[in-house]
């Protein structure tokens, strides 16, 4: 069974023939006498459900064309023969008004076939499909209108011809709204444009929200944090350790020495330690060597006694034994060394400037030794700034076995013009003075230095 015609179609049918008749009722009179197309004519046809409102459509639009064209063949009347030929083209333009009468009768016959497809709407939506009849109506009307002249001089049975095309018609339309939903689509991309945006919030948030990272982080500055800490405290250990080192290796090298008595002469422990520390220092800077060399000093307890290291003495290993002791200008003590009256003489030049104590210290360093054997050198300038501040002048004095008074004068006369810091015998060494025994070891030392660089500039043949 054909699904019957909806309220909408029937009302709209009934507007049009309304419409007819109050244009053309004063022509052709009542317009009620007229045949009304047979609405169950489309129904005939078996089609699908979805294709029946379309067909619906349809057939208004065919039925008010065929009145139209009616209504213009009774206003010019009918024509006097068939026509001589084809039209020569298309009309110039759309038709002046609207037809002059209504159609002559009913559709000759159903329409040739279905439509060429579905419907662009479900059936559902009888607004859209309305305006979509209407639509079509309208442009159909404008197309036959603009045809009506060309048909005219056609014979009526090319009307079931123009009946089957008007069906196919409605398919532009259909294919127009096609071409219309693009622009829908294309103010869409504001929204596309979104994805992107929540891309980067998941990039981002992957960044903020992740403990991954940052766990990891923090695992390896607690790592090296920790680290630190032991370091911290393994140097602190050491540092202890180091300290307690240097207070052993100090015992070991200032060990409690007894006081020294010999010929009813009391040298204090103090002093005995002294002897025993500055020994082994010296020896480790290589100013002396084993039993090369010897220490003297006068006693600040007592100004005219005088102590000195005993003859052929382990320097880096004394004792109170290694020790001797006697009276300024006297004899000599038993174990004596056999400079002993050449210290004598360089401690009291040097007690009468310091107004007591004074230190000597007889060393045999390796590089004053060999600059002192230069025949004919008597005096020798530092090249190097410290030994211009500290020494200044060095003279080299020669040793004089024959005539030991004369070779102690030039040793006091030397030390005055040595700025009483040390005087050079040659080829055996240097007496280095001072007001105790630790600023004569500095004077020492200096000379040694000064003593190398000497040799130094002399092997690179430096112009000075």
């Amino acid at each position: 069974m054909a699904k019957p015609k909806t309220s909408a179609e029937m009302a709209r049918e009934e507007a049009e023939n309304n419409q007819l008749e109050n244009m053309l009722g004063g022509a052709f009179g009542d317009i009620s006498s007229l045949e009304k197309p047979p609405e169950e004519a489309p129904a005939e046809e078996e089609v699908p459900q979805t294709d029946t409102s379309d067909e619906a459509s349809e057939d208004p639009e065919t039925e008010s064309t065929e009145e139209e064209a009616g209504a213009e063949e009774a206003a010019s009347g009918p024509p006097s023969g068939p026509p001589s030929g084809p039209p020569s083209g298309p009309p110039s333009g759309p038709p002046s008004g609207p037809p002059s009468g209504p159609p002559s009768g009913p559709p000759s016959g159903p329409p040739s076939g279905p439509p060429s497809g579905p419907p662009s709407d479900p059936p559902a939506k009888s607004n859209n499909s309305e305006d979509v009849s209407e639509e079509a109506s309208e442009e159909s009307t404008e197309s036959e209108s603009s045809d009506a002249e060309s048909d005219q001089e056609k014979e009526a049975p090319e009307e079931p011809l123009a009946e089957s095309k008007s069906p196919e018609e409605p398919e532009p339309e259909v294919k127009e709204e096609e071409e219309q939903q693009p622009p829908t689509e294309e103010e869409e991309p504001p929204v596309e444009e979104q994805p992107p945006v929540k891309e980067d919030d998941e990039e981002s948030e992957p960044t903020d929200t992740s403990p991954g990272p940052s766990e990891a982080m923090l695992n390896a500055l607690a790592e090296k944090e920790a680290e630190l800490e032991r370091l911290h405290m393994e140097n602190a250990r050491l540092r202890q350790s180091v300290i307690g080192a240097a207070e052993v290796i100090e015992d070991l090298e200032q060990p409690p020495m007894p006081p020294l008595v010999e010929d009813n002469i009391v040298i204090p422990a103090h002093i005995v330690s002294d002897f025993v520390r500055l020994g082994r220092q010296l020896d480790r800077e290589h100013l002396i060597r084993a039993t090369m060399g010897s220490l003297a000093m006068i006693s600040p307890d007592q100004p005219n006694i005088m102590v000195s290291s005993r003859h052929m003495t382990m320097l880096p290993r004394m004792n109170e034994r290694s020790l001797c002791a006697g009276q300024l200008g006297g004899t000599s003590p038993r174990g004596a060394p056999s400079d002993w009256h050449v210290m004598e003489v360089v401690l009291a030049s040097v007690a009468m400037v310091t107004g007591g104590p004074a230190a000597v210290i007889h060393m045999h360093g390796p590089h004053t030794t060999a600059a002192s054997c230069e025949k004919d050198l008597v005096l020798l300038n530092p090249i190097d700034e410290i030994g211009k501040r500290h020494i200044g002048k060095i003279i080299v004095v020669d040793p004089d076995e024959d005539q030991p008074e004369d070779y102690l004068r030039q040793v006091a006369e030397a030390l005055k013009q040595g700025n009483m810091r040390c005087v050079v015998v040659r080829g055996n060494g240097a007496y280095a003075v001072g007001a105790d025994f630790d600023q004569a070891w500095g004077n020492a030392a200096i000379l040694e230095h000064s003593m190398h660089i000497h040799l130094l500039s002399r092997q690179a043949n430096l112009k000075i």
